[in-house]
């Protein structure tokens, strides 16, 4: 008998684990979170060369974290399902807990605006004061958004302040808890008088916590 009998049950806990040790790979998967996307989007979107975004994506389909679909010649891909996005929340949330690098990398990254939690923002939601603003991209926003939230991209923003009612509490969001789009919204309002704050974890954190 074997010294280590449960060795191929640990063997085949690390193929997640082994599919996780990949900076590149956690980054393709908050984008893939998002909306499902074709290799070239995806690449694209993540800011990753077209050759190791395929080769990533193989990685994460053998763990069964990714599945795709074939649309004519095109194939997207997307989340296995969403108990992956679940699991990549817990270990967001945990390695922030547990290293001061990470959370530092995060404020070096995104500065140190205080946001709006998932939870405030559920109860201000009725409140016609509060202005729910999704600076994403419109396909982004196509895909999944805020209940009530109106779409604006970052790109659009200045050359649309006047839509805005100077009266409203701004909270704006784009992607991902790492995602700067939001932060750069928030202080282009704040820059031209209007009260706005980021959302906390951005779209994913708020449809990880509905």
């Amino acid at each position: 008998m074997s010294e280590f009998p449960e060795e191929p049950i640990y063997q085949q806990l690390a193929r997640v684990s082994k599919a996780l040790a990949s900076p590149v790979r956690l980054r393709l998967l908050d984008v893939l979170d998002q909306r499902e996307r074709t290799v070239e989007e995806l690449a694209t979107a993540a800011g990753v060369p077209l050759k190791n975004t395929s080769a990533q994506l193989q990685q994460l389909r053998a763990a069964h974290l990714v599945t795709s679909r074939r649309d004519g010649p095109r194939v997207y891909y997307r989340l296995a399902d969403e108990r992956v996005s679940r699991f990549l929340g817990e270990l967001q949330g945990f390695a922030h807990d547990r290293l001061a690098g990470l959370r530092d990398a995060v404020r070096d990254r995104l500065g140190t605006l205080e946001g709006v939690t998932a939870g405030e923002l559920a109860g201000r939601l009725a409140d016609p004061a509060t202005l729910v603003l999704d600076v994403r991209s419109a396909a982004d926003y196509a895909a999944g958004h805020v209940p009530g939230a109106i779409s604006v991209p970052l790109a659009e923003l200045r050359e649309r302040l006047a839509e805005l009612p100077r009266d409203a509490s701004i909270v704006a969001y784009c992607g991902g808890p790492y995602c700067v789009v939001s932060p750069e919204a928030v202080r282009v309002l704040r820059e031209h008088g209007f009260d706005a704050r980021p959302l906390d974890g951005g779209y994913l954190g708020w449809r990880r916590g509905m």
